[in-house]
């Protein structure tokens, strides 16, 4: 989920979350920049239909972090209180592997990397952070100026719920077919959507090496923090034999993560076809931080 960050926003709000994700996890905060989470909503790629842009098989395969001692459920004298109708869903890194635009240089990036991985709402942009195809771990820095539009081309919004339509890349940093609509060049030749007829570009979008933010996965989530207070323990009962007994620290926000809606920061899928879990009206437990000091970190 500024720094160009998943907090960031989904977009500056966008702030990171919309409900797509790195594979369709968009959503939540997946952003610093845009966070998308699975199953955010309608027409987002989390849910199987069409917003992000298109992405290629094969993928990295999930490397958990070794399981700690696993904490105990709250028990009935725990300082914190039970929140009910939560939905949950999940983020990720943004694996260049799984897309296939051209190789292009990128603002504050050594080499070349996918246009989509970069700038897609599959991609960094919306994720916040990524691992490219070297292995390494890149985020967004700045967010640039403008939001996301449609796969037409239209701009929408996470601030009423993308009414125009599911966001599918950054307003900028592509190109128009004939018909105005958003295309980008393929790294194996040819376009995304039809030759590209003008090109759009996006003004003071910046990314560099490195994590945006030290979370941990499985053990970090994005909320929004007007129901939990970043550097809550958040204990979440539906993920209580993942190696961490359920237990979670709130050191994220995404433009997409708002109300009662936890994002929880996870390894990548084997698949981009895995758009990770969604789950709604769960029931969790929250710590509040004890004083202005957060919680460290899990």
């Amino acid at each position: 989920m500024t720094s160009g960050t998943r907090t960031l926003a989904c977009l500056a709000a966008l702030t990171c979350s919309a409900g797509l994700g790195a594979a369709g996890t968009a959503a939540s905060g997946r952003s610093r920049g845009g966070h998308a989470s699975a199953g955010a909503g309608p027409g987002l790629p989390g849910n199987g239909s069409s917003g992000g842009a298109p992405i290629q098989g094969g993928g990295l395969a999930p490397v958990h972090e070794p399981p700690s001692r696993i904490p105990a459920p709250p028990s009935e004298r725990a300082r914190g209180r039970w929140l009910g109708g939560v939905e949950v869903t999940e983020y990720w890194p943004a694996p260049e592997a799984w897309f296939r635009g051209r190789l292009v240089s990128a603002p504050g990036l050594p080499g070349r990397h996918r246009i989509d991985w970069l700038y897609s709402a599959l991609g960094v942009s919306m994720e916040g952070d990524g691992t490219g195809l070297d292995g390494r771990v890149y985020h967004i820095d700045a967010l640039g100026n403008g939001g996301w539009v449609t796969a037409s081309g239209r701009p929408t919004d996470p601030g009423n719920g993308w009414s125009a339509g599911a966001p599918y890349w950054r307003a900028g940093g592509y190109w128009r077919n004939r018909r105005g609509a958003v295309t980008f060049p393929l790294a194996a030749g040819g376009w995304s959507a039809g030759a590209g007829r003008r090109y759009v570009a996006l003004r003071g979008v910046t990314f560099t090496a490195g994590a945006a933010r030290p979370l941990r996965l499985l053990q970090s989530i994005a909320v929004d923090p007007r129901v939990i207070p970043l550097g809550s323990r958040v204990y979440v009962p539906a993920y209580r034999h993942d190696g961490h007994g359920g237990w979670f620290v709130a050191q994220d926000t995404g433009g997409a993560i708002n109300g009662r809606h936890i994002d929880v920061y996870r390894p990548p899928p084997a698949s981009p076809s895995d758009s990770g879990r969604l789950l709604t009206g769960e029931r969790i437990y929250v710590i509040k931080p004890r004083s202005r000091h957060q919680w460290p970190a899990p």
